[in-house]
């Protein structure tokens, strides 16, 4: 069944029908993507995450050291959340939702502080992309449950 039917028969069912669906599941989409990007070099190619990561520059490698190990956990532990993230995206069940949300935000949190106080070795292009993509993955779930929050007629 594709989201659009499902949502429609939900509204037919007299369920709670989310405000904006799509907007919802595109929050969490990106999230998961964004998990996913991380998770899967992370954790099959660590050493090339840590020398290369995000691809487009290296940023990873400019907080030594190395850790085979502590990578492949990262990676495991971002493919875990692109699972969760996914299946809320496709259900866009509230308490699964709230749950990813809630997760990831903590989350990426404590990631945004982190990189926040360690940009010594960082030149001011990067520690500006870096911070801005960070504060992306940690808008994203504010957005998702926005746009989860029950749609009320107006009539």
């Amino acid at each position: 069944m594709s989201a659009a039917s499902r949502d429609a028969a939900q509204e037919r069912a007299g369920a709670v029908v989310p405000a904006a669906p799509a907007i919802a599941r595109a929050a969490l989409a990106v999230l998961a993507l964004s998990a996913l990007s991380i998770g899967l070099p992370a954790a099959f190619a660590p050493q090339s995450f840590y020398d290369d990561y995000p691809f487009v520059a290296s940023w990873v490698d400019l907080l030594p050291p190395y850790n085979q190990h502590l990578v492949t956990d990262v990676g495991g532990l971002y493919l875990g959340f692109a699972v969760v993230l996914g299946w809320a995206a496709w259900t866009l069940s509230r308490e699964l939702v709230r749950a990813a949300c809630a997760g990831w935000a903590l989350m990426s949190l404590l990631h945004f502080v982190f990189h926040a106080t360690h940009l010594e070795r960082f030149s001011t292009a990067d520690a500006i992309a870096e911070l801005t993509g960070l504060a992306a993955v940690l808008a994203l779930p504010a957005v998702a449950l926005w746009a989860l929050r029950a749609r009320r007629d107006l009539r």
